[in-house]
């Protein structure tokens, strides 16, 4: 079957590019579906997708765009249009992969578009600032890919057009290729940190799977927390099981290591049951290029490898996490249970380990059942959150939930 490519762009400032893309893109044999989002020019080839349409969209528009004066507002509302109308046409069947291309404006709207889109669906972005921490991780699709646009930023050169020739080769390829998630069996998403930190889906992954449930485990480094969250307010989750609340703590305490604000809020926001556990919200994670912030200059310090370092937490900041993780789960429209391991909350604050520490978990775990107490369902567990009977507990109440019909039971 013939693939369709919708290809979004400024067809007036970037025309010459687009066009280029777009000749790639059929030599390979695939369709095209052009969108244009400029605003002040007129396209300069032909479009399926006018600007005016994408205008409507937004309910308004180009000459009141115009008369708005300002460029930034004016083009959030052109984002807003080419995101209902890509939406719209991947409804109507139109296309089944999208591209787009652009500086930091073309960037921004592009973000939107992806974010309008399902998992699944080819989303790339060619991009001048792909990779850059501009982009901010609430704002990415949860499979959205970033090609960088090297040397684009006006007219076609040798340099432009290798990015621009993978990249019609990127998308043509993924929507040839793509597998679409197909959710036979309920989908529990869980969050980790790596595999040698926390280690309970170890064990919980073969029994969930003997449950008949399928399980995506997120790497809490910032992008997984970001898709995680994403997915988890979408529904796409029958419960979820978050774990590692690491990037909560990077978020508060001004790390670039994010999954962006609204993290430990997205299950509770749609309704989707929760378990919860503080794992490895005992440390900070920071860019490995980023300085260390002045007033953690003096903390336990370990350099994990030249992309994260990590500092730990004193017994204030350990109580004042507690307060926030219990005030975004007392939020929840759906049910959530918080579980509170005793014995540590990841593999180095065991005894001997670096980051062993038992006064400031002893802080920790009672700001946290005081805060708790009355507003959330937690158990206190006299273990380690690596150990049998965390998951032992964790199954039980999964086990308790899918009798009471909380949770859909796994697939035979």
């Amino acid at each position: 079957m013939t693939k369709t490519i919708l290809v979004i762009g400024t067809f007036d400032t970037k025309a010459d590019e687009l066009a280029y893309l777009i000749s790639r893109i059929k030599a390979q044999g695939g369709e095209v579906l052009a969108m244009d989002v400029s605003i002040l020019g007129q396209a300069k080839t032909s479009v399926d997708v006018s600007k005016h349409q994408v205008a409507a969209a937004a309910n308004t528009t180009i000459d009141a765009l115009i008369a708005l004066g300002e460029e930034g507002e004016a083009f959030a509302r052109m984002s807003a249009g080419a995101a209902r109308m890509t939406r719209k046409l991947h409804a109507e069947g139109r296309f089944h992969g999208m591209i787009a291309l652009g500086g930091t404006m073309g960037t921004d709207l592009a973000l939107d578009c992806a974010q309008a889109l399902p998992l699944g669906v080819p989303k790339y972005i060619v991009s001048t600032v792909a990779g850059s921490p501009l982009i901010a991780a609430e704002r990415m699709a949860a499979d959205v890919q970033f090609i960088l646009w090297a040397g684009g930023l006006y007219g076609l050169n040798p340099l432009c057009k290798s990015s621009l020739s993978q990249a019609a080769g990127a998308v043509l390829g993924a929507a040839q290729a793509v597998e679409a998630p197909k959710l036979d069996r309920p989908l529990i998403g869980m969050t980790s940190l790596g595999s040698s930190c926390l280690k309970y889906m170890k064990r919980l992954h073969p029994e969930l799977t003997r449950r008949g449930y399928d399980i995506a485990v997120f790497h809490t480094t910032g992008m997984g927390g970001m898709a995680f969250e994403r997915l988890a307010a979408e529904g796409t989750f029958a419960c979820v099981m978050d774990f590692s609340l690491q990037e909560l703590v990077n978020m508060l305490h001004g790390s670039l290591v994010s999954a962006g604000a609204d993290r430990l809020t997205g299950a509770g926001r749609s309704g989707t049951p929760q378990l919860v556990a503080p794992g490895a919200a005992d440390i900070l994670d920071l860019a490995g290029w980023q300085p260390i912030p002045p007033r953690f200059q003096d903390r336990p310090f370990h350099e994990h490898n030249r992309l994260i370092k990590s500092v730990g937490f004193n017994a204030e900041e350990r109580r004042e996490l507690a307060r926030v993780i219990a005030d975004r789960l007392a939020q929840a429209k759906g049910p959530t249970h918080f579980f509170l391991p005793r014995g540590g909350i990841e593999e180095w604050d065991r005894p001997g380990e670096a980051a062993h520490d038992p006064e400031g978990l002893a802080a920790f775990t009672e700001a946290a059942e005081r805060a708790l107490t009355g507003r959330v369902e937690h158990t206190v567990l006299d273990c380690h959150i690596n150990d049998a009977a965390f998951c032992d507990a964790v199954l039980a109440k999964l086990d308790e939930w899918v009798a009471a019909g909380i949770v859909p039971k796994g697939a035979a």
